[in-house]
């Protein structure tokens, strides 16, 4: 995985998302705003409501919504461009 490669699944089943383990990781939540962010470790969240863009640095936005299933790479530089309160779990690795 490049450190510009978003992965994403839309709507992973309910399956795959027990057996991940996601309602156990933490929330993270944040009000429509923007601003820049780096990846220290891979991130992988899954969307629980809101809707967002992801811009790399040097790449092209990315759109993300309620059921989204995304792993962030490590060492990407992105702007994080928030246009519903979003509200996910996350885990980094």
């Amino acid at each position: 995985m490049s450190a510009d490669e978003i992965l994403l699944e839309r709507n992973p089943s309910p399956m795959k998302l027990e057996v991940m383990g996601v309602y156990d990781w933490p929330i993270w939540r944040k009000e429509a705003s923007r601003f820049p962010w780096t990846y220290q470790q891979q991130e992988t969240c899954y969307v629980l409501r809101g809707r967002f863009t992801v811009t790399p640095d040097g790449g092209a936005p990315q759109a993300f919504q309620r059921g989204d299933l995304i792993t962030f790479p490590q060492g990407m530089s992105c702007v994080w461009d928030i246009s519903e309160d979003v509200e996910k779990h996350y885990d980094f690795q």
